[in-house]
C-alpha cells in the first residue's frame, strides 16, 4: 500500500511536467484505485481515455472506479467497452460477470457476454473457469463441475481448472474423479501453493491422513503465516487425535466475544446501531452475494475509503480496533500462531459488511491473508436460534443455532467427517474476535427481518 502511495505521488510530478502523457494518466488511475480513491480514479481514468489511449485495461480501472461509486448501469457499460477491445480479456469478463450476477442472481444473464467469449476463444481456460465459478456459486455443483471439465477437454491441462474440478468433484462425493484432477494438478506445478493444497484437502477428502499429514507440514514450511496452510494442519492434527490441535483451536482462549463501547457521542448503545443499519442498509445495493466469497443468500459491501470516512461506520472502526487491541493485552504472548506474532497492535487489511437474507448462511472458510479474523453484529433477527440442541443430530443443532456463528468444520469433506466444535450466538453490538486460520461459517436462519453484521481482518501492527 505504502508502494502505491508512492506511485501517486511520483505520477503526479510527470503529469505535471508532461499532462499529456496519457499512459501515465492510466497509471495514476490504477493507483488510485488500488488505494480505495474511487472518484480520483475515475477522472484520472476519463483523461487518459480523451487522450486516445486504447487499452481495455483503462476501461476495466474506469469500471472498477465506478463500481465502487455504485453507479453500476455506468459500471457495467464501462466493462464492455474493455470486452469489446478485448473479448476473451479475463479480469473483464469475471468482473462483468460477477456484478450482473449480484445485481440480478441469474446466472445465464451473468455468463451472456462470457459465453459469447469462449464460442470466439474456446482453448481460453481462464474463460471457462470464470463461467465454472459463476456456476458454482449460482448453486449448480454439477454443472460447475461439466464447465471445468469441458474447459480442461478444449484447452488442455491448465492449473486452476484442475484444482476448481478436484474441489468440485470431491464436494459431490466422486472422491477418486477428484483424486486424478487434483494428481494432475500437482504433476503439472508441483511447487504452486495452490496445487498442493488442493490436493491436501483431497487425501483428506478420501481419507487418506497419513498421506496428507507431510504435505500440510510442507505448506506450512513453505508459507508459514499463509492462514490456510495453518488451517489444513490444524486439520491434520484433529483427525490424527493430536492434541496441537486443541492448542491452535484453543476457543476459551483464542475467541473473545464482547460487547462493544458506546461511541462518543452516542448515550446508548442501541441508539447507535440503529442509526448505523440504516446507513449501512442505505449501501447495500446488490441482491446476490459475489463469487469466491463464503457468502450465500445475502449481498456482501466492501468498506472503502470513501465508506470509511462516513461518520458513523468511522465511529464504529475506531470502537473496534480498541476492542481488538484490549483483547490483545489479554491474550498475550506464547508460540502458536496468533499469540507468537503478537505486538500488541494490530492494522485493519480489510473491512466489509454481510446483510444475509431468510435462508442465508456463511459457507465454512478461513482468511488466508489474516492473522485475526471477526465478526461484529449490528442487527438481527428477532428468531435466532436458543442452542437447546441435544447435539446427536447436526440437522436438529443446525435448527436450534440458526444464524449463529460456528467455528471448527472444514470447507471440504473429511474421512471421517468433521462437525463444528465451538458456536457462539451473535447479539446484536457484540464483536467476536478469532484467528484467521480458524474454520468458521454462519448457521443459515429463516426469518424477514435481514442479518447484518461488518466483519474485518487485521494483521500485527
Amino acid at each position: 500500500m505504502n508502494n502505491r502511495v508512492a506511485d501517486v505521488a511520483r505520477l503526479r510530478e510527470e503529469l505535471a511536467r508532461n499532462p499529456k502523457d496519457r499512459v501515465a494518466w492510466h497509471n495514476l488511475a490504477a493507483a488510485l484505485g488500488d488505494l480505495g480513491h474511487a472518484s480520483a480514479a475515475e477522472d484520472a481514468a476519463r483523461h487518459a481515455l480523451a487522450l486516445g489511449i486504447k487499452a481495455p485495461e483503462t476501461h476495466l480501472v474506469l469500471a472498477r472506479a465506478l463500481q465502487s461509486q455504485r453507479r453500476l448501469d455506468d459500471a457495467e457499460r464501462a466493462y464492455d467497452a474493455a470486452i469489446l477491445l478485448r473479448p476473451a480479456y479475463v479480469d473483464a469478463q469475471r468482473d462483468l460477470a460477477q456484478l450482473v450476477w449480484m445485481r440480478t442472481g441469474e446466472a445465464p444473464a451473468a455468463m451472456r457476454r462470457l459465453d459469447q467469449a469462449i464460442r470466439a476463444a474456446p482453448r481460453q481456460a481462464a474463460l471457462h473457469l470464470v463461467r465454472s465459478l459463476v456456476l458454482e456459486f449460482a448453486g449448480d455443483r454439477a454443472a460447475a463441475l461439466a464447465a471445468a471439465e469441458a474447459g480442461l477437454a478444449r484447452a488442455g491441462s491448465d492449473g486452476a481448472l484442475l484444482q476448481q474440478a478436484a474441489r468440485l468433484a470431491a464436494e459431490t462425493g466422486d472422491t477418486a474423479r477428484a483424486l486424478a484432477h487434483a494428481q494432475r494438478s500437482v504433476d503439472l506445478a508441483p511447487d504452486v501453493f495452490a496445487a498442493r493444497s488442493t490436493f491436501c484437502e483431497v487425501l483428506l477428502a478420501c481419507g487418506r491422513v497419513d498421506q496428507a499429514a507431510p504435505l500440510a507440514t510442507a505448506l506450512c514450511a513453505a508459507q508459514p503465516l499463509n492462514q490456510y496452510a495453518l488451517a489444513l494442519q490444524a486439520t491434520v492434527w484433529r483427525l490424527q487425535g493430536d492434541m496441537r490441535y486443541t492448542q491452535w483451536y484453543d476457543y476459551g482462549a483464542l475467541v473473545s466475544a464482547q460487547t462493544l463501547d458506546v461511541p462518543p457521542g452516542f448515550t446508548r448503545l442501541d441508539v447507535f446501531l440503529d442509526e448505523l443499519t440504516a446507513e449501512l442498509d442505505s449501501l447495500h445495493s446488490f441482491r446476490s452475494h459475489p463469487l469466491q466469497q463464503s457468502v450465500r443468500g445475502g449481498s456482501q459491501l466492501h468498506l472503502q475509503r470513501a465508506e470509511l470516512e462516513r461518520p458513523l461506520i468511522g465511529a464504529l472502526l475506531r470502537v473496534l480496533i480498541a476492542t481488538v487491541h484490549a483483547y490483545l493485552a489479554q491474550v498475550g504472548a506464547g508460540t502458536d500462531p496468533v499469540r507468537s506474532r503478537n505486538t500488541g497492535k494490530a492494522i485493519f487489511t480489510g473491512a466489509w459488511s454481510v446483510r444475509l437474507r431468510s435462508g442465508g448462511f456463511h459457507t465454512d472458510h478461513v482468511h488466508p491473508h489474516g492473522w485475526l479474523s471477526s465478526a461484529c453484529y449490528i442487527a438481527l433477527p428477532p428468531a435466532i436460534g436458543e442452542g437447546a440442541g441435544t447435539g446427536a443430530d447436526e440437522r436438529d443443532e443446525t435448527r436450534q443455532r440458526a444464524g449463529w456463528l460456528r467455528l471448527g468444520r472444514p470447507s471440504f469433506a473429511t474421512v471421517p467427517a468433521l462437525r463444528a466444535d465451538h458456536h457462539v450466538k451473535p447479539q446484536p453490538g457484540q464483536l467476536v474476535l478469532f484467528p484467521a486460520y480458524m474454520w468458521h461459517g454462519v448457521e443459515p436462519f429463516t426469518s424477514e427481518v435481514p442479518r447484518l453484521s461488518v466483519a474485518f481482518d487485521v494483521i500485527p501492527g
